[in-house]
């Protein structure tokens, strides 16, 4: 018979253990049995078990005050409590503080069987549910960074490898090109993913409150500090600090950031008090911290500090094969967000998408896309709906001239019959030149 969990029994009668261990070894459980509460707790930090049944009263203590510690060092844990006569009312209690059933003495085969099932069964789909949240987690996770071009798929393994340690990480790249999603995805794969993850950016927040967020401070620290305030690093002890755009840190707080990363400990403003924290440090930044150190202007013992592992995320215009991967991406997240019935880009949009050079990178990418979503009437995405510059076309060829002041359905009346006749009909090859879709053109051909 396949194992069906592990039971670890609490209870001073040693007839009642014996026959409750019988019983339920027979049905295939792993069954411990103690007959203090001291000794049943000592066993449970052993060896947590699937399913722990304890009696009420206990010689030395309450078994009300077991299930509290025992739902204190593992929540998951179903408790199962053993009732005497005149201790309903505890029973009771115990279902409050989370027990998952009661069994009334003296025991009941079926009763303790049926119990026991149920309880290990929650506890089993409890666990599964968790394992697959996390995988679910982890897969959206790995999808926050969009794209198969080989660069990409290279940093996604690197961080799938770095993520489990707790080594600190410097993202450098240019703006816009996914220096925090990284980071969210570094910290949501490593084992303080339940922690907090904290960010502040030191480029967004004038030197002066820097300190002050960074540390926080004790009341009277400064003119305004009415009561005391955590700061940032404290908040994310246990957990991740992203600290973006770093090399905009001043010089003197550099130097006690550093200190906090050599130690372990810093002081709130206003404080003497030493703060032991345990936090990884993620930090970002575009700019080339070399030169920085060269220029004076940044320390090259909080760089070596910081950067144990350096991921450097390229710029859209270095993978342009992923343009249309996330131009997909952009299209399906923002159609359903404004509730709008775009489905598709048209193939000339989509090469004026990949004639641009995207100097704001994956950041400007979805705001051309929300952008041209916005306006768009249809279901497709024209090239008029960007704002960016249209893509190359020959300079030499045919030509027409329409006078100014041409009502507009006239001119591309025109410009389609033109086009039309220049590519001897063939409607795809005239849509591709217009920069619309064929059956934008099939519509308007047939006014």
């Amino acid at each position: 018979m396949a194992r069906r969990g592990n039971i670890l029994l609490i209870d001073d009668e040693e007839a009642l253990c014996a026959a409750a261990e019988k019983i339920l070894t027979k049905e295939g459980y792993r069954v411990n049995t103690v007959h203090t509460a001291a000794a049943g707790l000592a066993q449970f930090r052993a060896d947590v078990p699937d399913l722990l049944i304890t009696d009420l009263r206990l010689p030395d203590g309450d078994g009300i005050e077991v299930l509290r510690q025992a739902k204190e060092l593992q929540p998951t844990v179903e408790v199962i409590v053993i009732t005497g006569y005149g201790t309903v009312a505890k029973a009771v209690e115990a279902m409050r503080l989370g027990a998952y059933d009661f069994i009334a003495k003296p025991l009941d085969r079926a009763a303790l069987v049926k119990a026991c099932s149920r309880a290990v069964e929650k506890q089993r789909l409890a666990a599964e549910n968790r394992r697959l949240r996390e995988e679910l987690q982890q897969q959206r996770t790995e999808d926050a960074l969009i794209g198969n071009s080989p660069a990409l798929v290279s940093i996604k393994k690197l961080i799938r490898q770095i993520a489990p340690t707790d080594v600190a990480v410097l993202i450098q790249g240019d703006s816009g090109t996914g220096k925090e999603v990284a980071a969210d995805m570094i910290h949501a794969l490593s084992p303080r993913r339940n922690a907090p993850l904290v960010k502040i950016s030191c480029a967004a927040i004038p030197e002066t409150l820097l300190e002050s967020e960074l540390f926080g401070y004790e009341r009277g620290a400064f003119t305004g500090a009415a009561g005391p305030k955590p700061g940032k690093l404290e908040l994310a002890d246990g957990g991740t600090l992203f600290l973006d755009e770093i090399a905009e840190m001043s010089p003197p707080l550099q130097a006690k950031l550093l200190r906090v990363l050599q130690d372990g400990r810093f002081q709130r403003l206003g404080s003497t008090r030493d703060i032991q924290i345990d936090v990884r440090i993620i930090s970002a930044t575009h700019v080339d911290i070399p030169k920085a150190i060269e220029a004076g202007k940044f320390r090259s013992d909080l760089y070596f500090r910081l950067n144990v592992v350096q991921i450097l995320l390229p710029s859209l215009r270095q993978r342009p094969e992923d343009v249309p991967v996330l131009a997909d991406f952009f299209l399906k997240k923002f159609a359903a967000k404004m509730q709008k019935p775009v489905r598709t880009i048209a193939p000339a949009a989509l090469d004026q998408l990949l004639a641009h050079s995207w100097p704001g990178n994956v950041r400007e990418l979805e705001n051309a896309i929300q952008r041209a979503i916005a306006v768009a009437a249809g279901d497709t995405i024209e090239s008029f709906h960007f704002a960016v510059p249209p893509a190359a076309t020959a300079t030499t060829g045919p030509s027409i001239t329409i006078p100014i002041g041409t009502p507009l359905a006239e001119a591309n009346d025109r410009l389609i019959a033109e086009t039309l006749r220049l590519c001897a009909g063939d409607k795809e090859k005239a849509a591709r030149m217009l920069g619309i879709s064929s059956r934008t053109l099939y519509r308007r051909a047939a006014k």
